[in-house]
């Protein structure tokens, strides 16, 4: 039987990777999101690969949105088997400039977005017997930054969401795998029309990387089933880091966080913002960073690697420590 999997967010960005990902896997694809445009291409590019393709317009945030819209994809496609949360929104802005609506809204798309896709997705592979659900993290879901404490706050919660719903299967003994897959820095359209208060154009911290990347390494948890995955090891280094110097990368991110996210083109006056609505426009999974992105990642650990990346983890906040101390020293001389 060929798997069917249901992508959100899938127009842009690392969810129009995902989509490309699972038809050279040979699987149907469900694409879900705001931008019928958009979606339409990419079921075509999909189609193009030899597979099926449904597309479905829904909203994250409304539940009974994304419930029609797997109804859709299921009479169209057939069962679905494998479900990837990654729909999101953000504001690039200090907490004491974010609305409460916008707050509430960056919440609501990204973090009840993914609830409301695990809820749709559990309910169809609880009846049947079996099933894949894959939620899309960050580093930041473990080590938050600056200027992005609406999606920092997000990940954080459906890292804790997830936790308490893995061990809920593990006690029915339902034959369905979840996982997450945290992400690093990549090179997509976010940075353009995320909601921005920082009047400069945002940019991802390096190292970044294509989307291609976590792509290929979600997919890959899709048939793996490991209970999580941490893409590059900019995000293992964040991850395990904040484990072990947490108030230093505190003071870290004080001094770097801002310069390190904010480009140097102004801000243009007709910037878009997708927060709200969605953005019209010929976007694709690729975003501005292209010159500076990498297309490939040899880091990419699983629940197996993680003593030996928290031994280098280690090693690497140690150098870290020793060089700001040698750095304090230098100026007192």
């Amino acid at each position: 039987m060929v798997d069917v999997a249901v992508v959100t967010g899938a127009g842009a960005g690392v969810g129009r990777a995902v989509a490309r990902e699972f038809a050279r896997r040979g699987c149907d694809v469900g694409l879900l999101g705001r931008n019928r445009a958009r979606l339409e291409a990419a079921a075509e590019e999909v189609r193009r690969m030899g597979v099926r393709a449904s597309v479905a317009i829904a909203d994250v945030a409304d539940a009974d949105a994304v419930e029609a819209a797997a109804e859709q994809i299921e009479n169209e496609l057939g069962p679905i088997t494998i479900w990837v949360n990654n729909a999101m929104a953000t504001v690039f802005s200090p907490v004491a400039e974010i609305t409460a609506a916008e707050m509430k809204r960056a919440t609501e798309v990204t973090y009840l977005g993914t609830v409301h896709g695990v809820m749709c997705a559990l309910k169809r592979m609880r009846r049947r017997g079996k099933g894949v659900i894959i939620n899309v993290g960050s580093a930041l879901a473990y080590r938050s930054v600056p200027l992005q404490a609406a999606y920092c706050g997000a990940k954080s919660a459906i890292r804790g969401f997830t936790d308490s719903l893995r061990s809920e299967i593990i006690h029915d003994g339902d034959d369905i795998h979840l996982t997450m897959v945290h992400l690093p820095a990549v090179n997509t359209p976010q940075f353009d029309w995320a909601e921005n208060r920082i009047g400069k154009r945002a940019q991802p911290v390096p190292p970044i990387f294509e989307p291609s990347v976590p792509a290929g390494a979600i997919v890959r948890a899709a048939f793996n089933k490991r209970r999580e995955t941490w893409v590059g090891f900019s995000t293992v280094t964040a991850i395990l880091g904040n484990r072990i110097a947490a108030g230093w990368i505190d003071r870290y991110l004080a001094k770097h966080g801002y310069s390190s996210q904010i480009g140097k083109e102004p801000l243009p006056h007709d910037a878009p913002s997708n927060l709200f609505h969605t953005v019209d426009g010929d976007w694709a999974a690729e975003g501005r960073f292209r010159d500076q992105a990498r297309s490939a990642s040899f880091e990419v650990f699983t629940d197996r690697h993680k003593v030996a990346a928290l031994a280098i983890a280690a090693g690497v906040i140690g150098l870290g420590a020793a060089q700001l101390v040698s750095d304090r020293l230098s100026n007192k001389c």
